[in-house]
């Protein structure tokens, strides 16, 4: 059988990792795309801190060019956290016929968030038959495990999660996202006040495209989907997080002075038919030396379950669940399917 042929799109600090697993799994990166010019022209062997692979990071420029020439069976995107900024990448993939699979938080379940760009994906993925995904620690932490719980409980009434994650472990573009590094005012005008609207206001920004959900918004919606559940009402509120001293920053390459914004929680709350409520927050933030990661998740009913899941390592979680993912990927139907409908995670021999 051939090996899969992968093009990593994005050559961060997640790529270090997705590039490595994804050799280790027996598959072969043919091409490395990157818009940064201090990565453009580097080995990928240079990126992993490994020996030199023999494939060079060209510029996002020469993407099409590139994929036409390597074509790959899976192209892995880890680039930013919303779907108008992956949209060239997952639109290029799509209407060359290249099966994609993202780290883009939104694109987990971008349905409830951005449908009509997500829906022109979907229309020109299965027009050149092909699958485009989102996936990541979420698939497995926040999705698969409470879905595997719930299946465990004889009644359901509450969902509640959350979980925690340093944005210094992300690049710059999710800790800016947070909202991480600015002052508490700033936060209201940039970050906040984008929520301070009416569900008819929330549901026009949605329909133009112009929504910024928070990674749970996009997560509750996975869970209704997998789980059979038809939301009614979705809401969304976001809250500035605070340390009493100041704390260095090498992602945003600052010092976040006490009081000053480290980033933020957001709590999404889903109302669904059926009358099971699903309330999860998720809190990222640039933490203080004696802070670390952690998962929490209650299924309250009959019976209460609880799920705690402290200092996970998060970006090695989130790049072997995305490889992990590519043969469901492969196997999948064409067109923007979530992983809600690809079945359960397998580990991969």
């Amino acid at each position: 059988m051939s090996k899969i042929r992968v093009v990593q799109y994005g050559c961060g600090k997640m790529s270090v990792y997705t590039m490595r697993y994804a050799i280790e799994q027996g598959m072969e990166i043919v091409g490395a795309i990157d818009i940064n010019p201090n990565v453009i022209g580097k080995d990928i062997g240079e990126i992993m801190d490994q020996d030199n692979y023999g494939v060079v990071v060209e510029s996002v420029e020469k993407a099409e060019e590139l994929l036409k020439e390597v074509n790959p069976d899976v192209c892995i995107v880890t680039t930013m956290s919303l779907m108008n900024d992956v949209k060239d990448a997952l639109l290029l993939c799509a209407k060359l016929g290249i099966n994609a699979i993202t780290t883009c938080e939104e694109a987990f379940y971008p349905f409830n968030s951005n449908p009509n760009l997500t829906e022109e994906i979907d229309r020109l993925a299965k027009e050149h038959n092909c699958t485009i995904t989102g996936s990541g620690y979420q698939d497995a932490f926040w999705g698969n495990l409470i879905t595997t719980i719930a299946g465990a409980t004889h009644n359901i009434t509450k969902i509640k999660g959350s979980s925690s994650y340093n944005v210094e472990d992300y690049g710059i573009a999710l800790a800016k996202a947070h909202g991480a590094g600015l002052t508490l005012e700033d936060f209201e005008k940039e970050v906040a006040s984008a929520d301070n609207i009416s569900d008819d206001e929330r549901q026009k920004l949605i329909e133009n495209g112009e929504f910024m959900p928070s990674y749970m918004w996009n997560v509750n919606g996975w869970l209704c989907d997998k789980l059979g559940l038809h939301a009614i009402s979705q809401t969304q509120k976001c809250v500035p997080q605070t340390h009493s001293e100041d704390i260095e920053s090498s992602t945003l390459e600052m010092t976040v002075k006490a009081g000053m914004a480290t980033g933020m929680s957001a709590v999404v709350t889903t109302e669904t038919e059926e009358g099971i409520t699903i309330e999860t927050e998720c809190i990222g933030k640039v933490y203080a030396s004696d802070e670390f990661d952690s998962n929490r998740w209650t299924v309250y009913g009959e019976p209460n379950t609880e799920l705690v899941i402290d200092k996970p390592q998060t970006v090695e979680l989130t790049c072997a669940t995305v490889v992990n993912r590519i043969p469901d990927l492969l196997k999948a139907e064409a067109g923007f399917v979530p992983t809600s409908r690809m079945g359960e995670m397998k580990y991969k021999f």
